[in-house]
């Protein structure tokens, strides 16, 4: 294990599967020469050459059907889209192109590709560079959703959406890229579809993802400080969605908390709330609750982000209304 940057842990997984698969190729907006906005691109191109790494135009339509054509015809893309603000000029790629392809060529045709975008507030990038659109592409049957929260998982969950035969959209946060943690030396692969438990309690159940995992932790350690026992389950692939253990853990806590940083109307909070009240309804003693951002543009300044948001205080506050 070495200790690692969540972005160097991106990295890592990048490097070692471009040294383990020739048919790995890295494009999109500034990740040749310039490495990346985050770096997370870095030296790729003075090893691996332009054939192989190869920067674009800001052009996501173009980019995402690259990857879909690309794939199409035997390579293995890990193609990069600088925000997620972004994502939707891809979606008529996305949604009636790459999630519909194996279908509609009766499996004749897969399609191994990523599609790399950083998305979340906490960075005061304003309301064009700081939006959670998960929910969106997370909607669409065929597609792969991926939101990893650690060091590890998201060097872990990289290695195995490169690997996977259908196509990944695998959303980094930005405020997550300094953040540090453990990480496995050598081949590292987390199986896309398991959720994590991030921590174990017995009191109620902390339904979260990417960053607000650690807010949602840090909720949890105020909590232990009055008594108060709360599991937090990291959903990290919103799809596919790891049912069976959120709702073991409602089973066994009786209350349950869902996070997304996304807006709360129409995001995955709602869904994973529908699920719980369908699924556990006889096992929950109160109301499920949900968290999302606040219904409204992601202001530029810094303090009036922090209002539109979930963080540790607001959680922690939601599990003592529960109980």
């Amino acid at each position: 294990m070495r200790d690692m940057r969540y972005a160097d842990a991106l990295h890592a997984a990048l490097l070692d599967e471009m040294r383990r698969d020739d048919s790995v190729v890295v494009f999109g907006e500034d990740v040749g020469v310039y490495g990346g906005v985050f770096k997370v691109t870095r030296g790729l191109q003075a090893e691996f050459g332009d054939s192989r790494v190869r920067d674009t135009p800001i052009a996501e339509q173009a980019i995402a059907g690259m990857a879909i054509g690309a794939a199409m015809v035997g390579l293995k893309p890990v193609a990069e889209i600088m925000y997620v603000d972004f994502l939707p000029l891809t979606l008529d790629q996305l949604i009636n192109q790459a999630s519909i392809m194996h279908y509609v060529w009766a499996g004749q045709v897969t399609l191994p590709f990523v599609l790399r975008t950083q998305g979340g507030a906490g960075t005061g990038g304003g309301a064009q560079h700081s939006k959670s659109l998960e929910a969106i592409v997370a909607h669409v049957p065929g597609l792969k959703v991926v939101m990893p929260a650690t060091p590890a998982d998201a060097k872990g969950l990289l290695t195995a959406a490169i690997r996977d035969p259908n196509p990944v959209i695998f959303i980094e946060h930005k405020a997550l890229y300094n953040t540090r943690g453990p990480v496995p030396d050598g081949e590292h692969v987390v199986p896309i579809g398991p959720a994590a438990i991030a921590r174990p309690g017995t009191d109620a159940t902390i339904v979260a993802n990417s960053r607000m995992v650690l807010e949602s932790l840090e909720a949890a350690g105020e909590l232990a400080a009055e008594g108060i026992s709360a599991e937090v389950i990291d959903a990290r692939t919103p799809r596919p969605l790891d049912t069976a253990t959120i709702l073991a853990s409602v089973q066994k806590t009786n209350r349950a908390v869902v996070v997304n940083e996304g807006w709360r109307t129409g995001g995955l909070g709602a869904e994973i709330s529908a699920l719980i009240a369908e699924e556990a309804f006889d096992f929950l003693d109160a109301p499920v609750a949900r968290l999302g951002g606040l219904d409204r543009p992601i202001p530029y300044s810094e303090p009036l982000e922090a209002e539109v948001l979930p963080d540790a205080a607001r959680i922690a506050a939601a599990v003592r209304k529960l109980l």
